[in-house]
């Protein structure tokens, strides 16, 4: 893993993830804000977006299932991302996309949703495609994260309905290293 990501995950435990163009003026007007996870935009607009991320210095993460005109499943996205905007990775729900995202040497964010004991029973499966770290959603399941985070080798972020202080810090708590969240009250905590 490029240490760079880590240190950034690791300095500043809150990812602003956002999911319109509103929250992307607000999240890059907080200083420790230092990774951002876009969750909207299409071909036309996604260079332009990350573009803004980048000149305020910091982490531009585009979550591939989100951009329209991406919703194939073919790898080429990937490649396209990376030749036509300036982003650091990648987030997917796709080992295919964090596979090829990690042979272009971007950072990877596999999304996992815990919805019941089959998806977690497949982790060791997608941490196969070596993501830099695993997103599971929802976010406020201590029990759930704790769990997955003694059985995977792979770095926790929590994403999905964390809402307030008490989220973040049963989410940290729980084993979690940060937490992703579309709440602007959160990413001024």
């Amino acid at each position: 893993m490029d240490q760079r990501f880590y240190d950034a995950v690791l300095s500043s435990p809150v990812i602003a993830a956002v999911k319109d163009e509103e929250g992307l003026r607000d999240c890059l007007g907080l200083e420790h804000i230092q990774i951002v996870f876009f969750l909207f935009g299409d071909l036309c607009s996604i260079s332009g977006l990350v573009a803004r991320v980048k000149d305020a210095g910091k982490i531009a993460m585009v979550h591939t299932d989100r951009i329209s005109g991406l919703s194939q499943n073919k790898e080429i996205a990937v490649d396209f991302l990376k030749e036509s905007t300036r982003l650091d990775g990648i987030i997917s729900t796709r080992s295919n996309f964090i596979r090829r995202a990690r042979e272009l040497e971007l950072f990877t964010v596999l999304r996992l949703f815990a919805i019941d004991s089959m998806a977690l029973s497949g982790i060791d499966k997608l941490e196969a495609a070596k993501p830099d770290f695993l997103e599971v959603l929802p976010g406020v399941m201590p029990k759930t994260i704790r769990r997955i985070v003694e059985t995977a080798h792979t770095p926790l972020l929590a994403g999905g309905l964390i809402t307030d202080k008490e989220d973040v810090l049963s989410a940290l708590s729980a084993g979690a290293v940060a937490v992703s969240s579309t709440n602007p009250g959160v990413w001024r905590m």
